[in-house]
Order: C-alpha cells, then sequence, then structure tokens
C-alpha cells in the first residue's frame, strides 16, 4: 500500500498508523491530516477515490474530498456560536422567538441551547420524510416545527441524527435574513480560510469531480491478537438499532429511504447534520482555526476567540443517550472526550460522522485533526481507523520533548 504525502519529525506513528488501517482494518480510500499550534505536521493520503473502484484505476489525490456523514455537525455548530458571539443569536432564548411557527405542540420552552446540546426532545419524526422532501430546505424544518417533542424539553438528552441539522439551519435562517448554514459556512468559515469544505457541494465542483464515491465496507475480521478493534455492540444497543419502534431507529430513520449519498443532488443540498463534504485538511483546518489563528486567503483567521471556545467545549449533557443507547458528553454543538468517542484528551471537542470520518481539536496540545473516509463501518461515534489515528497522534506528542 502506498501511502502519500509528508508527517514532520516525530510525527512517524501516524504514518505507520495510517498504513495499517489499509494492511489490518480494510481501508479503501483516506486522508488524515493533524495541526499543530496552526501549523499542518501531518497530510497523507492513501487507496482510491471511489469505494467501489475495484481495480484501483481511479487514485485518491490530494484534494479528493468526501462526504463526512456527521462529522457536519461539529462544522455546522461553529454557524450559531458565532452569531452568538456576535449578539445576534440569544442561546437561552427560546427557539419561538426566532421562528414563531415552531411554537406548536407544546415547544414554547424549547431554548436555542437545547438544539445544541440535543436536549430539545425532537429526535425523530412521526411521519419520516421522503428523499426528495428531504432535500428541500422547505419542507424538514416544517416537519420538525409541526412535531410535539418525545420527551420534556431541556430534561434529559438523546442524540438528534438528522433532526439536529433542520432546527439548527431555520435558526440559522430566521437570523440571518435567509441564509442557510451552508451559505454562511461558505461565505464566513470555509472563504476565509480556503477551506475544501462545504455542506451543498458547489455545481464547479460537482462537475470537477472532487468528491469521491462512499458506501459501506463489511467489517473485518477479527485479528485474534486481542489488539484489534471491539466489533459486537453491547446487546441493548444492538437490539435498539434493531427494533423499528425504538427511538434509536426512529431517529436515524428521519428520512425513509435514505438518500444515495453519491447522488449529485444529495451532495448539491445542505443537510447541515449529515451531508457536508470535505477534505481531510479541510476538516482539519477548520478545527485549528478554533483553537489558534491559521493562515487565511488574506490574512491570520481564528473563529473563535478564548470564550466561545470554552463555551463551546463545557459540558451540557453528558450520561445514557436516549437515542444511541451509551454515555456521551456533549457541548453546545460539539462532542466531548468520553467513552463512547474517545478524542486526545479531557478537553478536546469535536464530532465523529456515523461509519468513518472524524474532525476534532484539543486545545491543550494546540492538535487539531481531519480523517475522511470512503468506506463507511456499522460505528457510530468511535470508527477503529479514526481511532488508531488519534493514538498514534497521542504517541507522537509523548514523544516530543516540547
Amino acid at each position: 500500500m502506498n501511502v502519500h504525502g509528508t508527517v514532520a519529525e516525530g510525527f512517524e506513528p501516524v504514518r505507520d498508523a495510517f498504513a495499517r488501517n489499509f494492511t489490518s482494518l480494510g481501508e479503501r480510500g483516506a486522508a488524515v491530516a493533524v495541526y499543530r499550534d496552526g501549523r499542518k505536521v501531518v497530510d497523507l493520503w492513501g487507496g482510491t477515490r471511489d469505494v467501489d473502484d475495484a481495480s484501483s484505476t481511479e487514485p485518491w489525490r490530494r484534494g479528493t474530498a468526501q462526504v463526512v456523514r456527521s462529522a457536519t455537525k461539529g462544522v455546522a455548530a461553529a454557524v450559531p456560536l458565532l452569531l452568538h458571539r456576535r449578539g445576534e443569536l440569544d442561546l437561552d432564548a427560546p427557539v419561538g422567538e426566532y421562528w414563531p411557527e415552531f411554537k406548536a405542540h407544546g415547544k414554547e420552552r424549547v431554548l436555542v441551547r437545547h438544539v445544541l446540546n440535543h436536549r430539545a426532545g425532537l429526535p425523530v419524526l412521526d411521519r419520516p420524510l421522503t428523499p426528495e422532501e428531504a432535500l428541500d430546505p422547505r419542507r424538514g424544518p416544517a416537519a420538525v416545527a409541526a412535531q410535539a417533542p418525545v420527551w420534556e424539553p431541556g430534561t434529559d438528552h438523546g442524540y438528534h441524527a438528522l433532526t439536529y441539522g433542520w432546527l439548527l439551519d431555520e435558526l440559522v435562517r430566521r437570523v440571518s435574513g435567509g441564509r442557510g448554514a451552508g451559505q454562511w459556512i461558505a461565505d464566513e468559515i470555509a472563504g476565509p480560510l480556503g477551506l475544501d469544505l462545504w455542506v451543498g457541494l458547489p455545481a464547479a465542483e460537482e462537475a470537477a469531480g472532487r468528491a469521491g464515491r462512499v458506501g459501506c465496507l463489511d467489517d473485518p475480521e477479527p485479528s485474534g491478537s486481542g489488539n484489534g478493534p471491539r466489533l459486537r455492540p453491547k446487546r441493548a444497543v444492538t437490539e435498539a438499532y434493531e427494533n423499528p419502534g425504538s427511538l434509536t431507529r426512529r431517529a436515524f430513520a428521519a428520512i425513509t429511504p435514505f438518500p444515495d449519498q453519491n447522488d449529485p443532488e444529495y451532495r448539491a443540498a445542505a443537510l447541515p447534520a449529515a451531508n457536508g463534504i470535505a477534505t481531510a485538511d479541510g476538516l482539519a483546518r477548520f478545527y485549528a482555526a478554533l483553537i489558534g489563528e491559521v493562515d487565511g486567503v488574506t490574512r491570520d483567521v481564528r473563529l473563535f476567540d478564548r470564550a466561545t471556545m470554552e463555551l463551546a467545549r463545557a459540558e451540557e449533557s453528558a450520561g445514557p443517550d436516549r437515542i444511541l443507547v451509551v454515555g456521551t458528553r456533549f457541548g453546545l454543538g460539539y462532542m466531548l472526550h468520553g467513552s463512547a468517542s474517545p478524542f486526545l484528551g479531557p478537553g478536546s471537542f469535536g464530532h465523529p460522522g456515523r461509519g468513518g470520518s472524524l474532525g476534532f481539536a484539543d486545545p491543550e496540545t494546540g492538535i487539531a485533526l481531519g480523517y475522511v473516509t470512503n468506506g463507511f463501518r456499522k460505528t457510530v461515534t468511535a470508527d477503529p481507523r479514526a481511532q488508531a489515528l488519534v493514538r498514534a497522534v497521542r504517541a507522537s506528542l509523548d514523544r516530543d520533548p516540547s
């Protein structure tokens, strides 16, 4: 397996782990980038651009981008937090103050904060949307506005797998005069930083073939060494995903059937919970700009000031998750380091994508990481390939006397 790219001195363990993902964990095509204190120290890619390219005729290149699924949520979460910093969005105001139609069915007390910390009680839709409806920017928010909460808002937390995107997007539209989260990200985050990152892939990028084809992969056979990934979830988790009436199944089935993620119409739509498209560098660079300055297109850029960064990673929800059925921790829009989704350390914050991708920042070490893949596993929050890379970054820092 040929691994392309570079690593700075001391970060060789990341190259080794990335290569082992191909030889031992069935990786088909992927990339990883790591920044430290705003400087890129890892930039690696390998394999094929398309997951179903068995003949390997089209290699993964430096600028190959992929759908990152729920890693999109971490990017989208920056928008309301930046609007809050500007004084345009009050995190403790009722959502209905900005979006009057949302108040229906006892949702008057749902706060903006509850949208970001997964405490709104709205992870499911009684009538799932069709793919065509889901791609219409008006239908998803209308469906959530008409939905009754499944628990008292603010009293418990559960992962809003798909509804998170419609809630966030409509709030941004109401505050920004009709500009949705995807356009906001393009104008004020990706543009100034020069990121290869989109929530709504532009037609020119689609025509240029920037995004590879993604798909699901079978889990690799256990190695028998005891060092391989844990592939057997707890019985309660398995039952929750298998039971059509469970909140878990219903949350992930809010769009039924789920759209073809390689369809240009799907990639062109803006679903801030699920369909961001990014390179590994775009994802890592975004997180680097949340915790420090990064060289931008015309000037150095830092997205979060210290107060906003602390707001993002302050624990808002913790404990058994009513959707994921494991213990999760959330700040405002970001997953926090924990057993369900281990990052680099206790102060890390970010977001995984179901089945593979990962982006996070660790302010204490100055590390920001982005990992993208074209092969999705059955994992939800802690993919073994991403975790191998996180461990390798940790090992590199442990070796560095500075």
